[in-house]
């Protein structure tokens, strides 16, 4: 089925999102839900992805990414962006972190910092080109896409890392990429590989709960986006990994969504419990 996607104010001035096909409804809405998303959706499985939707949604991410690798590399991150990963930094410094998995790696500009700052790092990315790059800069990087970090996620095959083989993992602008129904499937891959105690950043662009390819884009082929509501992000997150830091750096539809997180066990909580608005 197509579940209709609502319009808003964009990032940057552009927002249009298409309907694109999630697969089948499997139960009723909830009351508050947003059209087509909300948190009952993802808590209770109202939803189902298509396997093979997903499939090519990530084939397509893989050739945008590909195509933007040089102009990637150009960019310069804005001060809001370096006070972010700073601020992880500052954490796996206290908390004592020495091997990083980042996924979403891009062309390696953070795994660089990080490595600069003493950590083991591991660069990933579904782009053959953005690991290039990252290896260019130095990096242990590896061509792997966020799904293949867990078996039966997707159906696709291990990735040969091994349990609880990461003390953090940071995920920047990279999960806004996979549709909402596969979230919880690809934090629990993640949760996998990090050590129970083990730090996580995810950071995103938050929104209205809609999802879908960007008219806006000027990647070619235009790539998939879900911007999704405080609400749900923290829910869906907290379903498997416990919340140190939530607080969003913008206003409105322009807003950027960052969440702290460890993983709970044995090793207890890396740091003090802090919640901002």
């Amino acid at each position: 089925m197509l579940v209709s996607l609502a319009s808003s104010a964009p990032i940057g001035g552009r927002r249009h999102l298409r309907p694109v096909p999630v697969g089948r409804a499997i139960g009723p809405a909830r009351p508050g839900d947003a059209p087509g998303w909300g948190v009952g959706d993802l808590l209770h499985n109202r939803t189902v992805a298509d396997t093979a939707d997903y499939r090519q949604i990530r084939n397509s991410l893989r050739a945008s990414y590909e195509a933007g690798a040089d102009r990637r590399d150009r960019l310069s991150k804005q001060p809001w962006k370096l006070a972010e990963r700073a601020a992880f930094l500052a954490r796996l410094q206290a908390a004592g972190c020495r091997r990083l998995l980042e996924i979403g790696a891009g062309t390696g500009q953070d795994g660089a910092f990080f490595a600069e700052h003493g950590l083991d790092v591991l660069a990933t990315d579904l782009s053959p080109a953005m690991v290039a790059r990252c290896r260019e800069k130095g990096l242990d990087a590896r061509v792997l896409d966020f799904a293949e970090l867990g078996a039966g996620v997707s159906g696709l095959p291990h990735d040969g890392l091994e349990p609880a083989c990461f003390d953090a993992v940071h995920a920047m602008n990279c999960l806004l990429h996979v549709p909402t129904a596969e979230l919880p499937a690809i934090l629990a891959a993640i949760e996998r590989v990090l050590r129970p105690g083990g730090l996580f950043f995810l950071g995103l662009y938050g929104g209205a709960g809609t999802e879908g390819p960007a008219e806006w884009d000027d990647h070619v082929p235009k790539r998939f986006f879900s911007f999704r509501t405080d609400e749900q992000i923290v829910a869906i997150a907290t379903e498997r990994f416990s919340l140190l830091d939530f607080h969003v750096v913008g206003a409105g539809e322009q807003r950027f969504q960052s969440l702290t997180l460890f993983r709970p066990g044995a090793a207890g909580r890396p740091g003090p419990a802090r919640r901002s608005g």
